[in-house]
């Protein structure tokens, strides 16, 4: 394997700002709120997607959105205590397959 040299760092120093994003969104008591997530490990998380199309393909079509620049979204989120933005997340989970109508149970006669 070979070295790095050490005045060469495989990963930049600086986050550099991703473009637009879409920001899901959802309405509270005074308007429209960001949503936040949680990551796998359970901390806190705003979302953002570089597209429309991944937005819908990992939330829905249902799901409403904001136009934001990531530093807006940072600024909004960091007075809750949320330092973590993923982009484009990909949820991990199957999607829920459609619930089969049972007949119910026949009650059963003792005595």
């Amino acid at each position: 394997m070979p070295d790095i040299p050490s005045d060469e760092d495989p990963e930049p120093p600086d986050r550099f700002p991703a473009g637009p994003l879409y920001v899901p969104v959802r309405s509270g008591p005074s308007g429209w709120v960001t949503r936040l997530f949680r990551t796998a490990l359970g901390d806190r998380t705003a979302v953002g997607f570089t597209s429309e199309r991944q937005l819908i393909a990992t939330l829905g079509p249902q799901q409403a959105w904001i136009g934001l620049a990531e530093p807006a979204l940072r600024a909004l989120t960091a007075p809750l205590g949320v330092t973590t933005l993923t982009l484009d997340p990909q949820f991990a989970a199957p999607a829920p397959a459609p619930v089969e109508s049972v007949d119910p149970v026949p009650a059963l006669r003792i005595g």
